[in-house]
């Protein structure tokens, strides 16, 4: 049943945010206000024993009060449109997430009981992603409309008969706080509908990215296939012309933006998917001198992912996570960041609360697929287009919101 449940975690979509304390003494009193809306102790721990449940790695308690504030405001949002889920939606939905798992809806209700989860805080949160589900529909399906000189261009480039790979620049804002999320909203706002060059692009990224290639004007130095970029990140590059600029994509605590400086053919032949086999260490300090002194240390004592065990014998589990995913499942900034890296190499570009994560690339793996049809790949580029816009919108929900703790 453990090996069931394992197979579940790539299915949630709930980003890091600050760190909470459950209260013990009462329960049922409340943890947060969303717009006046409360979210219980009684809730933040139950969200935290469904992602012990899922094996969720990371810190439960920033993940659990976070995506709960999410739900929120899905839900808020839902309602506004008059889109608040019927039973039979929500017993549907209950329905598709347990046989993600090959188990009916009773026996994965039998299979979370036993860590503690109860039937109504699952049903909660199968109501809101119903509910979300039905504002993204509404709100961005006619916007997910691609072209066919789009689908086109994304063939080509995803053909087994040949590759390319792209050279971009990238600005990362941070939007770690509502004011940070706000701000960088605007910045990215004013990149995308001004830039025209990557001279302006490198001077916006000296002036306000929180990433290490802010001092070389955002250029990513060596070229990266295309099959190796995240999917929210491919499905716009592909249709831009050198020079371009992509949409704000959000990723966790940040806004980025990516410009197109130059795409080249590469005759070589790629996949449509890729597996991802890496290495996540967390150092506690945030981005630091000291921390990075710490990882490049580090580094230099290491040449595989399996060395990274001997650095962490005798610590806490949670400091050395390994994963192993499909491109599609691991989250944008991690994967932007594994697309810079050759195996064996490593990165300390990002952090998690309170951490540094010395992310590191373990392998790369085709995932070899049947020959893609047409039909498949202008649903892929709708369904990227529309999650890029869902994302944006719950973003800036967020933003806007007012969050309070009692």
């Amino acid at each position: 049943m453990v090996k069931v449940l394992q197979m579940l975690v790539a299915v949630l979509a709930i980003m890091a945010g600050p760190q909470v304390a459950v209260a013990q003494n009462n329960p049922f009193g409340p943890a947060l206000y969303v717009n006046n809306k409360v979210i219980t102790n009684y809730e933040v721990a139950q969200r935290r024993a469904l992602l012990e449940a899922f094996r969720t790695a990371g810190d439960l308690d920033q993940q659990a009060e976070d995506g709960l504030i999410d739900d929120r405001l899905r839900l808020t949002a839902a309602e506004q449109l008059d889109l608040l889920p019927e039973e039979e939606a929500i017993t549907a939905g209950m329905e598709e997430f347990a046989g993600r798992a090959n188990l009916s809806t009773e026996q994965f209700l039998q299979a979370i009981g036993q860590a503690g989860v109860s039937e109504e805080s699952f049903r909660d949160f199968i109501t809101a992603g119903v509910a979300w589900r039905a504002v993204v529909r509404t709100r961005f399906g006619p916007r997910g409309r691609v072209t066919e000189a789009e689908v086109d261009r994304a063939l080509a480039l995803s053909s087994q008969r040949g590759g390319a790979e792209v050279l971009i620049s990238e600005i990362i804002l941070p939007a770690n706080t509502p004011a940070a999320a706000a701000r960088a909203e605007q910045i990215a706002a004013q990149i995308k509908n001004t830039v025209t060059t990557t001279a302006g692009f490198s001077g916006f990224a000296r002036r306000f990215s929180a990433s290490p290639s802010r001092g070389a004007g955002g250029r990513v130095a060596n070229p990266i296939p295309i099959g190796n970029l995240p999917p929210a990140v491919a499905s716009q590059i592909v249709t831009l012309p050198p020079g371009g600029v992509t949409d704000p994509i959000p990723v966790p605590n940040a806004i980025a933006v990516f410009q197109l400086r130059e795409l080249r053919e590469t005759g070589i032949q790629e996949t449509e998917n890729i597996s991802l086999e890496y290495a996540q260490y967390f150092i506690p300090g945030g981005r630091t001198d000291n921390t990075l002194a710490q990882a490049q240390k580090i580094a230099m004592r290491i040449d595989t992912c399996d060395d990274l065990y001997g650095i962490a014998k005798g610590q806490p589990e949670e400091r050395l996570v390994v994963e192993t995913q499909a491109i599609t499942e691991v989250p944008t900034d991690v994967a932007m960041e594994l697309a810079k890296l050759d195996e064996g190499e490593s990165s300390t570009a990002l952090t998690r609360g309170n951490a540094l994560m010395f992310l590191m690339l373990c392998g790369r793996t085709p995932i070899l697929e049947e020959e893609v049809s047409r039909g498949r790949v202008r649903d892929r580029l709708v369904s990227q287009r529309v999650a890029s816009f869902a994302d944006g919108y719950l973003a800036e929900l967020k933003a806007n919101a007012i969050i309070r703790r009692p």
